[in-house]
């Protein structure tokens, strides 16, 4: 509590010190330092002055953070829903928009796969966005430009299938391994070589982290469901509550 505290002197000092100008033109007998002094003097025998201001200045970062959130989550033609650059599988006219952030190499998305799998097996009317967002290694980034080469020939069936092959791979993941996937499943590869070669990954990749940036999002896996930002694989059922309460209130939680 002590570091908390002291992380929030500073600036309640700070507005103290903005508001010697007044204070001086009130008090025009008093000095700088003296009023410094009366400062330090109140906050030292008020200390609960600052537990206050850190609850209040939480409580605004919250409130920003929820505003920002909302901005891009409630808008249904932003590009956290709508892009050239992910791919949506599942109903493309579903009621309700699951969007997944992800990385080839995250353990986490890995034990969450099932969820998403069954999800989409048992729920006809989702749909899901893929957001691709490799920030673990360069073996995920290498993964990734091959997936966004791959999507290039792929259906939606045959992209979700490469997700959860590659998803699902056992170990380090790299262009190797994708290229594997994507050889397994019959695809193209001297187009898809071409595809790879050719400028739009790095767009797409930056698309992906400008959403994460105002959504809070700095791991893998976060989802995105009925408005609200679910960090971490939390299981089907946190997911598919919240999916069954947007359809019923259009809240995450009714």
């Amino acid at each position: 509590m002590a570091t908390t505290l002291a992380r929030f002197a500073a600036p309640v000092l700070v507005l103290g010190l903005l508001a010697l100008p007044v204070f001086a033109q009130q008090k025009p007998n008093f000095t700088r330092e003296e009023i410094e002094a009366i400062i330090r003097e109140y906050i030292v025998k008020n200390p609960e002055i600052l537990q206050e201001a850190a609850v209040e200045l939480e409580r605004r970062q919250a409130e920003a953070q929820a505003e920002a959130v909302k901005k891009y989550t409630a808008d249904p033609k932003s590009a956290l829903y709508e892009s050239p650059n992910h791919m949506v599988v599942g109903n493309p006219k579903g009621d309700v928009t699951l969007v997944e952030f992800f990385d080839y190499n995250c353990g986490f998305c890995k034990r969450g796969l099932k969820d998403m799998i069954r999800l989409a097996e048992t729920d006809k009317n989702l749909r899901i966005v893929l957001k691709d967002f490799p920030i673990l290694s360069p073996g995920s980034r290498e993964a990734s430009a091959i997936a966004f080469a791959y999507k290039q020939q792929a259906t939606p069936q045959n992209y979700w299938k490469f997700h959860v092959n590659l998803m699902g791979y056992e170990g380090r993941i790299g262009r190797d391994e994708a290229l594997a996937v994507a050889k397994e499943l019959g695809a193209d590869m001297k187009r898809l070589e071409i595809d790879l070669a050719k400028p739009g990954f790095d767009a797409a990749f930056e698309e992906t982290r400008s959403l994460a940036g105002p959504l809070g999002i700095t791991g893998t896996p976060t989802y995105v469901v009925a408005e609200d930002v679910v960090v971490g694989a939390r299981g089907y059922d946190t997911l598919a509550a919240r999916i069954a309460n947007y359809r019923k209130c259009k809240r995450a939680e009714c």
